[in-house]
């Protein structure tokens, strides 16, 4: 009898399954995907008038709190659980092309109406769309077989992306490809990783090499190459936007290759993507930033500089920070932010004024689309290098680790200085090329709000044309108080720094300066009798009464005029708090329409701003690292997968948003990102080697 029952318990329990199946097929059927479903219609029907860029009627679908308000009418458009009283539900069913939505376009098919009808019968949930949900950890899907009932072994898997491509092919009921042969695998893969064949050597290695461990061993030569930091710096410098010039009419060159070459050494040294990333935004900002670190920031120096006569560098200073905006967006994080500064986005999760708080983290750094580009690190031979790091120890050990590092930066960089450029008020004076301060006989024009308080000591860069010219300063007014005297001497190289005390008595604060400037030996009225470039208010060197001072003064002010032998680099650095700049909403875009003042902050849609961090660039950067921001490690998974194959694991490389193309194996990317993150410690020659 037992033989007898074992068809019929076979067949009740097919017949259990079947309905199991049909039930999950119905439900999951019925249930409306906000994101698959419902979103693709608002962006394609309905946003470009109810959205970022205008609310008609006053309805919006960007956000779920605006779409539940009421309208301009007084009406809901959505009423969750209630779509035969929802305005838009009335709307879109009208048959009058007067009162029927979408107004003045083709109306909706039949299925759109019934998606979006069912999807506010059942609460008009917003689901989040795919790529602004953290990384989560994926299971590596099993192989199997009969409908994926049954487990079985992989004939060609050999690790775990395989059995992701393996379970996407069985659904799509495809086969793998052939296997290459050695001499194929060997040229894809060393293309791949160092964009060049292997060298014979490596080659004949790997191709008279009959074992299993080969082709791991092949890799990890093609790692360890120097080519492999030379062929990934060429896709990080694409996306830095790199350039030996600067961009605009003029297009000068700029010398910023050593920032090229810190890329090939990160990527060779395999450095952790969250602290490649950190240094380029904030490397400067980091405890004891070294010349690399200041170096890598010049990520975002690489904004074109505009050197043409005329132009007004307050709009193309304000220019280089909003590219600096977009380019941390659509580079780490493949979002196109940059819509974002004219209104709010019309697809995605973020708000107009969310862009200048985003913002106001690159508003206060020292660049003012300076001719010199201003601030540079100055880099020195090793033996100079030495003597500047022996004052920094100096001031260290005898004054304070403040000031050690400010003499220091000051001798690297020549920072932070009022730049001449700022000044105005001209009289017999002007801005050579709209970069120089420049004076004529009887000359006078204004430094505004310059912070005097402990400051006994002006140093600045000058040239003088002609010999027995003065130079005054004075205080809030041209005849004020005139607190330092200055005469110009010709310098023998053109370019000289000098120095000079301030006078102030018991005038301390914020105040206005008035420079004027007069030479009897310019007999033409158009004669320019002296150029200033920058001027840098300070103390007076502190640490007089200490053994070694009078040493160390000399050496700090010649290597301070020092020009022999040194390079320079394009850098970021932030203001000191006596020249920090508010940041302001731009009307529709507008840097000269400005709206409400904005503390930095980031978008409410992603990961929240660290508490334990300062609102500043590093800050910053410990946000777009952090494990949960949901694009940073997903956008470099992808560009790597696209480096790699030729098309990324979502197409649009700089859109991960709703309007950028779905992920063809979105848990793949999310098992790849999540393995980037917290088991490889953001290492991206482990993430190479899980690929190929």
């Amino acid at each position: 009898m037992r033989w007898l029952l074992t068809p019929r318990i076979l067949l009740v329990s097919l017949f259990i399954l079947l309905m199991a199946f049909l039930f999950l097929y119905i439900t999951r059927k019925d249930k409306i995907d906000f994101s698959a479903q419902v979103k693709p219609i608002i962006n394609n029907k309905c946003i470009t008038c109810h959205g970022g860029v205008k609310a008609k009627g006053g309805f919006s679908l960007l956000f779920r709190e605006e779409a539940l308000a009421k309208t301009a009418s007084g009406k809901f458009a959505i009423i969750p659980g209630d779509a035969e009283n929802s305005e838009l539900v009335k709307r879109i069913n009208y048959k009058d092309p007067e009162e029927r939505m979408p107004y003045k376009h083709d109306p909706l098919s039949k299925e759109e109406i019934s998606i979006l009808t069912d999807w506010i019968k059942q609460g008009a949930k917003w689901g989040e769309h795919w790529a602004y949900v953290p990384v989560k950890n994926v299971p590596v899907p099993a192989p199997t077989k009969f409908f994926g009932l049954i487990k079985s072994t992989s004939s060609w898997a050999v690790n775990e992306v395989d059995h992701f491509i393996e379970q996407k092919l069985s659904e799509q009921h495809l086969n793998p490809a052939l296997m290459a042969d050695k001499s194929t695998l060997l040229r894809r893969v060393s293309l791949d990783i160092t964009g060049l064949p292997a060298p014979p050597h490596l080659a004949a290695k790997y191709l008279a090499d009959s074992s299993t461990r080969a082709y791991g061993e092949l890799v990890d030569s093609l790692l360890a190459s120097p080519q492999y930091g030379e062929k990934w710096t060429a896709m990080w410098m694409d996306l830095a936007r790199y350039a030996d010039t600067k961009g605009y009419e003029r297009d000068d060159s700029r010398n910023i290759w050593k920032y090229r070459d810190w890329l090939i050494k990160a990527f060779n040294e395999d450095k952790p993507y969250n602290q490649f990333l950190t240094e380029q935004i904030a490397g400067d900002l980091l405890p004891d930033a070294t010349d690399a670190d200041y170096i890598a920031t010049a990520f975002h120096r690489n904004t074109m500089t505009n050197d043409e006569g005329g132009t007004d560098n307050e709009e193309f200073r304000t220019s280089a920070v909003m590219d600096r905006v977009n380019t941390t967006w659509q580079a780490t994080m493949g979002t196109t932010f940059g819509c974002v500064q004219c209104h709010s986005h019309p697809y995605d999760p973020f708000k107009h004024e969310e862009y200048y708080k985003f913002l106001a983290f690159f508003n206060n750094t020292r660049d003012e689309d300076t001719e010199a580009d201003y601030p540079l690190l100055r880099s020195y031979s090793d033996s100079v290098e030495k003597e500047v790091l022996n004052i920094k120890n100096w001031f260290r050990q005898n004054v304070s680790p403040q000031k050690a590092a400010e003499v220091y930066t000051f001798l690297k960089t020549w920072q932070p200085a009022h730049n001449s450029l700022i000044c105005d008020s001209f009289t017999n004076s002007e801005l050579v090329d709209t970069k120089w301060l420049a004076f004529r006989n009887h000359a006078i024009c204004r430094l505004k709000n310059i912070d005097l308080q402990n400051k006994q000591q002006l140093i600045f860069r000058y040239q003088a044309f002609k010999p027995g010219g003065v130079w005054k300063i004075h205080l809030d007014k041209p005849d004020g108080e005139v607190i330092a005297t200055v005469p110009l001497t010709l310098a023998r190289n053109g370019w000289a720094i000098a120095q000079t005390k301030i006078i102030t008595g018991n005038e301390t604060g914020v105040h206005d300066l008035y420079f004027t400037y007069s030479n009897d030996q310019l007999k033409k009225p158009g004669d320019n009798g002296a150029m200033f470039d920058w001027f840098y208010f300070t103390e007076d060197l502190p640490g007089n009464d200490r053994d070694g001072y009078a040493s160390v003064k000399n050496k700090f002010w010649e290597l301070l005029r020092f020009d022999t032998d040194v390079s320079t680099t394009p850098v970021m650095m932030d203001n000191p708090a006596e020249m920090h700049r508010a940041s302001y909403i731009f009307d529709r875009g507008n840097w000269l329409v400005k709206g409400d003042e904005v503390q930095p902050g980031v978008p409410q849609s992603l990961n929240p701003f660290p508490s334990n961090m300062a609102k500043n660039r590093l800050g910053l950067a410990k946000w777009l690292t952090s494990k949960n921001n949901p694009l940073t490690a997903r956008t470099m998974v992808n560009r790597i997968w696209e480096q790699l194959y030729g098309t990324g694991l979502v197409e649009t490389l700089e859109d991960m948003g709703t309007q950028g193309s779905p992920p063809t194996h979105l848990e793949l990317l999310d098992w790849l990102s999540y393995q980037f993150m917290r088991v490889d410690n953001w290492s991206t020659k482990k993430l190479v080697r899980k690929i190929v």
